[in-house]
């Protein structure tokens, strides 16, 4: 009797042992949160971070990264297998090039807003430009690098639509990205520079002057999508939705964005 209690004493702990790393264990995969990691272009950064906020708080098992930087870059560091799950891009041009790769699938992408591309001066300086002609006055202006940065691109654009890329050309300041432009004004580096209006919106230190008129260059469309190379697809996707939502459009067009649809 006395070898069959002590038999199954140890049974009976056996079995406590083994459920409670049972439990231990769906412990650790409850609290391990899945990683997103999105590529968009440094303008969303604002209403990005803010989306994120109110995301995390309705889904505690996701966290966000971001990747912040000039659509081109980005787009050349996915094409070289860096690994993402959205990109958010703020030129057609850079994101087709993936999709036409094959790297993001064209059904789980869609254009989702769009921007106005403005001219600014330090807020502090006396104003002496009051439209895109009287950049002829300016010492330095800045506008991100074309080849990279869609907003580089756009600016050249209208300055070659208006006859004014051959007076400006050696007066440029280049810039890895919007924000970095917008800096450049912001200390005085430059007399003026080209940004997006949802840069310029979060900034005191900078005045809009005027807004480049949409017939002069190509429409600022800010396309979205999934690469189909997704370590987390399902919870991918439900971002992907949620950044559609009208609660993420709310927060868009908040900063400046305008809606497309």
């Amino acid at each position: 009797m006395k070898r069959m209690y002590n038999g199954l004493t140890i049974i009976m702990f056996l079995f406590i042992l083994l459920a409670g790393c049972s439990t231990n264990e769906q412990n650790v995969k409850a609290s391990k949160k899945v990683e997103i990691t999105v590529s968009a272009a440094a303008s969303l950064q604002d209403s990005l971070n803010e989306i994120k906020g109110l995301y995390e708080k309705q889904h505690s098992n996701i966290k966000i990264n971001y990747n912040f930087g000039a659509s081109g870059t980005l787009a050349q560091q996915i094409s070289q297998g860096a690994p993402v799950d959205i990109f958010f891009s703020a030129a057609e041009d850079k994101f087709d090039q993936l999709v036409q790769k094959g790297i993001i699938e064209k059904a789980d992408s869609m254009n989702l807003v769009g921007n106005s591309l403005v001219l600014v001066v330090p807020t502090k300086e006396k104003q002496t430009i009051h439209t895109l002609n009287d950049l002829s006055k300016v010492d330095k202006i800045s506008i991100g690098t074309p080849e990279a940065v869609p907003a580089g691109m756009y600016a050249k654009e209208s300055f070659e639509y208006l006859q004014l890329w051959e007076g400006l050309e050696k007066k440029v300041v280049y810039a890895k990205d919007v924000r970095q432009v917008l800096n450049y004004v912001e200390t005085g580096n430059v007399d003026a520079g080209m940004v997006y209006k949802t840069d310029a919106l979060t900034s005191k230190k900078i005045k809009i002057i005027a807004t480049a008129d949409e017939k002069t260059h190509t429409p600022i469309i800010y396309p979205i999508g999934m690469l189909k190379e997704s370590s987390h697809p399902k919870e991918t996707k439900q971002f992907y939705k949620y950044l559609q939502s009208d609660a993420s459009m709310k927060v868009f067009k908040k900063y400046g964005f305008k809606g497309l649809n």
